[in-house]
């Protein structure tokens, strides 16, 4: 879960700048990156469908939780996903048992963008953030796309954006955010506040403690960092390209994620692939000088590195600790939790 210590109006000085990383570590548990793509084998047993599938509504218990042990202390954790079913309800008593008991909660590891400026001085800076997100020298998305993209774009932009020729003035990177919300809103699921107020709630009904293993980035000068921004362009045709791809052919997948999520079918889970397009828009803004000259650290890896050193101490002092992770991360085998075990704690996964 990622803190903002920021106002709202004070975001909006880095958003623009920083928007694709910002989504990648949305401010509710339901965030996740994406699933490792499994071999086509992998899908024998999936049933074959004709039409879209229907998306689960009502209470539904979510998946089970991985256990991590070692000398009698344990570290549960929750395996998170977005988008989810926008109508579904999460009840889970397994988990809001565990937090009822447990020392401590740790959050997913998150970014934290910072910036030393006051209220004020971020609603008069909100004007040159807006303007961030446009084509420098005024030019249209039909201009700055190759003509096949652009013709991809144009029925997708009908179906999901409708008739708004704002976004024709648009950076193709935050067009392509854009048609994904709307796409996800149409498609029955939401990006966020499903899992997050369940959690918050039962953390603050048993008064437990939480930690949130965050790496922070300054931006020390937001009015250069954005006017820097502003005439650079953006290297986001992959950004563009491979979202353009998840609405054509994806969403179906993503119900079917969502569903199996909210029944806890994590076998479901593990089959389907995943192709993410957050990684590439996230290398495009993190790829422009006006960025790489503020940020010159390997903010994946601090955010590993902040997690592990919180799990290990809890794991060191609490009995019951309850932790949150993408679910992305709990079924690599290169994760977090096959970290924890190749350090010589026990992990197990649901049933």
């Amino acid at each position: 879960m990622s803190r903002r210590p920021l106002s709202a109006a004070s975001l909006c000085v880095v958003l623009c700048l920083f928007l694709s990383v910002a989504r990648a570590q949305a401010p509710e548990p339901d965030s996740a990156p994406a699933a490792t793509s499994a071999p086509a084998s992998a899908f024998a047993d999936l049933p074959i469908r004709d039409e879209a599938p229907v998306v689960v509504t009502g209470v539904q218990p979510g998946p089970g939780m991985w256990k991590v042990s070692k000398d009698g202390r344990t570290l549960w954790v929750l395996g998170t996903l977005s988008p989810l079913p926008a109508k579904m309800e999460w009840v889970s008593r397994d988990v809001e048992a565990v937090i009822a008991q447990a020392d401590e909660v740790i959050w997913s590891p998150s970014l934290v963008f910072d910036a030393d400026i006051g209220f004020f001085r971020g609603l008069l800076l909100m004007p040159r953030a807006l303007k961030a997100r446009r084509n420098p020298d005024g030019r249209t998305l039909r201009e700055v796309l190759p003509a096949d993209l652009y013709a991809r774009w144009l029925p997708l932009k009908r179906k999901h954006l409708g008739r708004d020729e704002g976004v024709e003035q648009w950076r193709p990177l935050f067009a392509a955010m854009k048609l994904y919300e709307e796409a996800l809103e149409d498609s029955g699921l939401r990006q966020g506040g499903v899992v997050g107020p369940v959690l918050m709630r039962a953390i603050k009904a048993h008064e437990v403690r939480q930690t949130r293993p965050e790496v922070r980035v300054v931006i020390e000068d937001p009015k250069a960092a954005l006017d820097e921004f502003r005439g650079t362009s953006l290297d986001d045709m992959a950004c563009f390209e491979q979202t353009l791809r998840r609405v054509e052919a994806d969403l179906d997948r993503m119900r079917l994620r969502a569903n199996a999520w909210a029944t806890g079918d994590l076998a479901t889970l593990r089959a389907l692939p995943y192709e993410d397009q957050n990684e590439s828009c996230v290398r495009a803004t993190l790829q422009t000088d006006a960025v790489r000259k503020r940020v010159q650290r390997d903010l994946e890896a601090e955010m590993r590195t902040r997690w592990l050193e919180a799990a290990e101490k809890a794991l060191a002092g609490n009995g019951v600790t309850f932790a949150v992770l993408p679910m992305r991360d709990l079924l690599r085998p290169d994760g977090l939790l096959a970290t924890l075990q190749a350090r010589g704690y026990t992990v197990e996964a649901p049933e």
